[in-house]
């Protein structure tokens, strides 16, 4: 009990709280129980919502197009691709051939995928006659040399690259961008961090609606369009295949799912069951993926009646990644945490043996112990055929002795990761234009009542495509309350609802003593930010550095105040949850929306609290929810964010300021395709026409005045235009990352319509 508790005893109308719970404790892990079930539930209802038309090509194809454009979405696989050339790179010796052997040769190769991105690798041209044409793709810390032979690291039995250029396939190899650090971070600041360059790539992609898979299955299927342009009218042409082993297999798969062009996907060390993504690198993280696609719906999608399309999977070890990169050389950390290995055999073949159910398409399932892959699928078991078809392939093999390659493996490297940062920094100028057309065109400022008509489809596609939306609870809300604090002006009650069977709300009320029988009072909900706590803005005796018990000196002037518990606490426990939420269409916000949901239900029950007049007010991560919560949810009738409004996309992708969250370790801040859809701005013109209010320290390390004057400079003009002016303010002052307390007091005073107290 905190010091100075009153005597046990309950609000009246609740029953008693009781015991020592650490409330916070118990919601995080509620929430982590309840994902874990939800995504037990997701696969279980995908064979209920995922049902291809297998009674022809034409009819399979029809009906799994919308599984394609969602798959593409979620995936980030948005952008027309350039047309398609391909370069051979110049080396040493002025000439595009970098290898010779007796059955094929070998060019360093470079071909256009986005503009100013680029594939890059090597290309195995036959000497004979193509017999197919084949895109190698390599784990992420493999090189297509090490797929070739003239690089040490690759089993010599699973470079399948040289292996199916020997058998007479035209080879591209392409460079996935690798697992190491060494430039993840910026130059012209000199800071750098921890992070893969796939995950420091995956953050600032995932923001603006694209992603690293994406783009390297762009890359992928640029080879394709080259294969397709070279090889003439497609009655000429040879079966297109895909082949991947780890990461590789993971690009193959997502590669063939979208494409109907590769006839044949062959995949090593990747396809299992997907319910504990959450625990793999976040540079695998998908939002949504697992309501609709686990690996199987993927295979189906590569796949295809009559045998038009074969899916051949191996079970060999995925590669061993026990985390990020250890911090070094005075790197930042804070890089996910996230490994591979992990994963148990036997799921991956149930997840095989549920393709095969849900399709009975063509292919091979095969089994290697070992992390070498493609072994069995390019080996199969002994028998009369096989035997002197590997022998011929043993008297045949031959590699390069080395290639004359006239640069460095390492710069193509940082080429790859340069273009892909490079790519997605621009997206930031375009995607305020899409923001203009998909958000303020449709908003009509005409008149109030029309404005609220035009919100109401914006708010909903907020809600459900970006915050995610949990089902409605059934559950009571069964409150308990015990008294946790007695002043002379009010007293403070624990207060605990249930949301669902897991899930619980938690927080403080602090209701004035003076209120009379009968009477109403506004009610403000006071935030904490992160790894906060409830006591941290009501406890009068402890003022906090940042919150100045902001909580307690409002029920000194009269308002009621509920300070609620939210779930951003325990460092990665919280972060893992966020992770676990993502595939499953749910972000940390879900459960903090229906928790204020239930909290506003519990709320207006109670005889002395004005349902018309509650007001959010959130310092920090608490900003974060004041941009976020009453965009949606109308019953908060105005919000102010302190210490947090911002450039929001600007401050999560760019690499030109020091409080990028790029160089942080807060990995949970990403929000899929935010970019393109909801700034702060457009997330206050949700707000509107409630009034909104800013509060900002001028040495606040969070944001830089000119781009926060900038962002709300939008919604200034956006709430004059609509002829309610001065129902937005914005309250520089000297000071840093705190409540001040002035302007935003008088604020609450003006439009609860609670006179102000000497």
């Amino acid at each position: 009990m905190l010091p100075g508790i009153a005597a046990a005893q309950a609000l009246p109308g609740t029953k008693l709280l009781e015991g020592k719970d650490d409330f916070a404790r118990v919601m995080v892990d509620g929430i982590d129980r309840y994902l874990t079930k939800q995504t037990e539930l997701a696969a279980k209802e995908r064979a209920t919502t995922f049902k291809p038309d297998l009674t022809s090509r034409k009819a399979f194809e029809q009906s799994v197009a919308p599984h394609r454009e969602r798959l593409r979405k979620m995936i980030g696989v948005v952008d027309a691709r350039v047309p398609v050339t391909m370069t051979k790179l110049a080396t040493v010796e002025q000439a595009s051939l970098v290898a010779d052997t007796s059955l094929y040769k070998v060019f360093a190769v470079r071909w256009t995928v986005l503009p100013g991105m680029h594939g890059e690798g090597l290309l195995l041209e036959p000497s004979a006659k193509p017999r197919a044409n084949v895109v190698a793709i390599p784990d992420a810390d493999w090189t297509p040399e090490q797929l070739v032979g003239v690089a040490p690291g690759v089993p010599r039995e699973s470079q399948y690259a040289r292996r199916l250029a020997e058998d007479g396939c035209r080879v591209i190899v392409p460079t996935l961008i690798n697992r190491q650090d060494d430039f993840s971070g910026s130059p012209s600041l000199g800071i750098f961090t921890n992070q893969p360059h796939r995950e420091f790539v995956y953050r600032m992609s995932y923001q603006m609606g694209r992603h690293i898979i994406g783009y390297e299955v762009q890359k992928v299927l640029a080879a394709v369009d080259w294969f397709a342009k070279a090889q003439g009218p497609p009655s000429l042409g040879f079966p297109m295949e895909v082949w991947g082993y780890g990461e590789g297999g993971l690009i193959a798969l997502y590669a063939a799912a979208l494409d109907p062009r590769i006839k044949s996907t062959n995949i090593s060390g990747y396809v299992n069951n997907r319910n504990d993504l959450h625990k793999e690198p976040i540079y695998r993280n998908v939002f949504g993926l697992l309501r609709e696609f686990g690996d199987a719906e993927l295979l189906t999608l590569a796949g295809a009646p009559n045998n038009e399309r074969k899916v051949n999977v191996e079970y060999a070890k995925e590669p061993s990644v026990t985390g990020p990169p250890k911090v070094r050389d005075k790197r930042r950390g804070g890089a996910a945490p996230g490994m591979l290995g992990f994963a148990d055999p036997k799921s991956a073949f149930l997840e095989v043996e549920r393709f095969r159910k849900l399709t009975s398409f063509a292919g091979q399932t095969v089994t290697t112990t070992e992390a070498k892959p493609f072994i069995d699928l390019m080996d199969p078991p002994i028998d009369t055929e096989s035997l002197a078809r590997n022998k011929a392939r043993e008297q045949r093999m031959t590699a390069p002795k080395e290639l004359r390659l006239g640069f460095d493996p390492n710069e193509r490297q940082k080429r790859q990761f340069d273009e892909a940062v490079a790519y997605t920094q621009r997206l930031l100028v375009p995607a305020a234009a899409k923001r203009q057309e998909s958000v303020w065109s449709k908003l009509n400022t005409k008149s109030l009542d029309a404005l609220k008509t035009a919100q109401e489809p914006l708010r909903k596609a907020f809600h459900e495509n970006i915050i995610g939306k949990l089902p409605e609870s059934k559950t009571p809300m069964n409150p308990r309350t015990r008294l946790i604090y007695e002043t002379p002006k009010w007293k403070g009650y624990e207060v605990v609802l249930d949301l669902n069977a897991d899930v619980i709300c938690y927080g403080i009320l602090l209701v004035p003593n003076d209120i009379k029988k009968g009477e109403k009072r506004p009610v403000v909900v006071c935030q904490h930010g992160l790894e906060g706590r409830p006591t941290d803005v009501c406890d009068p005796k402890t003022k906090t550095q940042y919150y100045h018990s902001f909580s307690a000196q409002l029920a000194d002037r009269g308002f009621v105040v509920f300070a609620p518990q939210n779930p951003y606490i325990f460092k990665n426990d919280f972060r893992q949850t966020v992770r676990k939420a993502n595939p499953l269409g749910l972000s940390l916000y879900s459960f903090i929306v229906a928790q204020h949901e239930r909290i506003l239900d519990w709320l207006v029950t109670l005889d002395f609290v004005d349902p018309e007049r509650i007001a959010y007010y959130g310092l920090s991560y608490g900003g974060k929810v004041a941009m976020r919560i009453p965009a949606i949810l109308l019953r908060y009738c105005l919000s102010i964010c302190s210490g947090d409004f911002n450039e929001w996309i600007w401050k999560n992708i760019t690499l030109d300021w020091a409080g990028s969250y790029m160089f942080t370790g807060e990995y949970e801040m990403y929000e899929f395709d935010l970019g393109t859809t909801f700034n702060y701005a457009e997330m206050a013109a949700l707000i509107a026409p409630r009034p909104f209010m800013v509060e900002r320290g001028h040495s606040d390390g969070v944001g830089l005045d000119e781009y926060v004057a900038f962002e709300y400079a939008k919604v200034r003009r956006f709430y004059a235009q609509l002829g309610i002016a001065d129902r937005t303010e914005i309250e520089f002052f000297v000071g840093g990352h705190v409540i001040q307390g002035q302007g935003t007091f008088a604020f609450l005073h003006r439009h609860l319509n609670w006179p102000a107290r000497k």
